[in-house]
Parts: C-alpha cells; sequence; structure tokens
C-alpha cells in the first residue's frame, strides 16, 4: 500500500514514480526482455551472455574492454560472464596481434551454430514487439533512446 503524502506529511516529488524516465525505462525493458526469455532459457544464456555473444557475432572478434562498452556490461561482470562462456566453449581467447598482454576474444563454431538456431526465434519475438507496437512507432523509439543514450552527465 502506498503512503498518502498529505496523510503522512512528507512532500511529494515533483515527478511521481509514474513519471519517472528511470522506471519507464526499466518497465519497458521488463515488457520486451518478455518476449525474449524463452529463447535464452531455451539455450541457457543469461541475457548479458546472450548479449555479448551478438555482439561478438555482429561486430567480430574484439577486446574485452570493446566488448564491455558495446555490450553496456561493467568490466568485472563481463570477467565473469566471459570465464563462463569460455568453459562452455562458446569463446575463445587469443593474444591480440600488437601487443601480447591483450586479449581478442572471438567467437566459437558452437556459439555462431547457437545463435543460428536461435534467430528463427529472435526474429519472431522481434516481429511479434513490431506488431504489438507498431513499426514506425518503434523505429521511432529506438532512435529517441539512441539519442537519450548518447546524452552525457553534468560537469
Amino acid at each position: 500500500m502506498s503512503a498518502d503524502p498529505r496523510v503522512t506529511g512528507r512532500a511529494r516529488h515533483p515527478l511521481s514514480m509514474e513519471r519517472s524516465l528511470p522506471i519507464a525505462l526499466l518497465r519497458a525493458r521488463e515488457a520486451v526482455m518478455a518476449h525474449f526469455r524463452p529463447l535464452l532459457a531455451e539455450g541457457d544464456f543469461t541475457e548479458q551472455q546472450w548479449r555479448v555473444l551478438r555482439v561478438i557475432d555482429e561486430y567480430g572478434p574484439m577486446d574485452p574492454t570493446e566488448l564491455s562498452e558495446r555490450s553496456v556490461i561493467l568490466t568485472p561482470s563481463m570477467t565473469r560472464i566471459l570465464r563462463a562462456l569460455e568453459e562452455r566453449a562458446m569463446i575463445r581467447r587469443e593474444r591480440h596481434g600488437g601487443d601480447g598482454r591483450r586479449q581478442v576474444i572471438h567467437l566459437s563454431e558452437q556459439a555462431r551454430v547457437a545463435i543460428e538456431a536461435a534467430s528463427p526465434a529472435s526474429i519472431q519475438a522481434h516481429n511479434e514487439l513490431e506488431r504489438q507496437y507498431g513499426a514506425e512507432r518503434l523505429e521511432l523509439l529506438l532512435g529517441m533512446l539512441a539519442d537519450l543514450g548518447r546524452l552525457r552527465p553534468p560537469g
């Protein structure tokens, strides 16, 4: 039960939780991910593991730092995720040609097979989102979210 600010005497925040951008983004993410979680469960992947595999599949082999940035995963979490994917033989690490201290992460053939197998269900989930929300609205939303993602904090 929510507390009524008139009864508790607490001042009401100028932006209610219903108009909170962080909360709205979380709700939207949960609604979208509900379409994709079944295919992740079928492959026994976490959302973050799947994101890492998809990024490498789309952009090619890369070092863990770039992979963290493109996957929007913090570096400490990336270390754990890469270890788990390596244990499952989904990725392989190689030394960077120009700098032996750096690693480059590659997809294994097993990962490529898993991505290919999941593609029809992924496309179907995307098509269902597009059907429910509207192709034009979805395209507009993606553009707006990309713009919002480029904002920098003050200072």
